[in-house]
């Protein structure tokens, strides 16, 4: 994947997200993960009591939403129509979960957009990242969102390295994304749309649309 000034529309369909303003703007679309925060809080203001329960300061529920007992949701966050938060899912705030996702067992969320139909549903983390419209991530699959030596994170295209300037940047995983079980999307990662990543795998570059990830020496192209 080359570096490409639109890259936030060739990744995302921004009709299946309350975020869709945030992005407007900005060239690349990790340029709005230091927003998100108040982004939501100022959506949420806005938001019908009638469609949306507001159980605590800064989180509002969607009332079909179903969230068990035991998951843990700290503001500002806000949960779409449908959407299922299961058992001791850990939403850390600054969560900006879509219609009809999966926010699975165990799973931890943290300064993040899910769009509309995303699944995180078993023992994932998920930091500082953006995943698209029916991207889903296997079981045990996580963004690593800083870099071992803290240095700011730099996204790896086939045509040079692009700075971000952001010491926290997990992952932007395009629409209709699988991640295999297992897998590690290191700081920086970028999945085009409808690719495949396969189970186990270390990803730490920009992988092109309708691409099967292998390894960083075996990534094939879709017929």
């Amino acid at each position: 994947m080359k570096k490409n000034e639109a890259l936030s529309v060739l990744l995302l369909d921004m009709g299946h997200s309350q975020a869709a303003p945030l992005f407007e703007g900005h060239a690349y679309p990790w340029e709005v993960l230091p927003l998100i925060n108040r982004f939501i809080t100022e959506l949420g203001a806005g938001l019908s009591c009638e469609e949306y329960d507001h159980p605590k300061e800064n989180v509002w529920i969607h009332k079909t939403a179903k969230v068990l007992p035991s998951a843990y949701i700290d503001g500002p966050c806000i949960i779409g129509a449908r959407t299922e938060v299961r058992h001791c899912a850990f939403i850390r705030g600054s969560a900006l979960i879509g219609e009809d996702c999966v926010v699975g067992n165990s799973t931890e969320l943290k300064n993040v957009i899910l769009f509309d139909h995303v699944q995180v549903p078993h023992y994932n983390y998920v930091g500082d990242s953006i995943l698209g419209y029916y991207a889903h991530m296997g079981a045990g699959s996580i963004t690593s969102n800083v870099k071992s030596d803290k240095k700011p994170v730099k996204v790896h295209f086939e045509d040079g390295d692009l700075e971000t300037g952001l010491k926290k940047f997990g992952a932007v995983i395009g629409d209709h994304v699988e991640v295999g079980c297992g897998s590690v999307l290191n700081p920086g990662t970028v999945v085009g749309r409808e690719s495949s990543i396969y189970p186990l795998s270390s990803v730490r570059c920009a992988v092109d649309p309708g691409s099967i990830y292998k390894n960083a020496s075996e990534i094939a192209r879709r017929l």
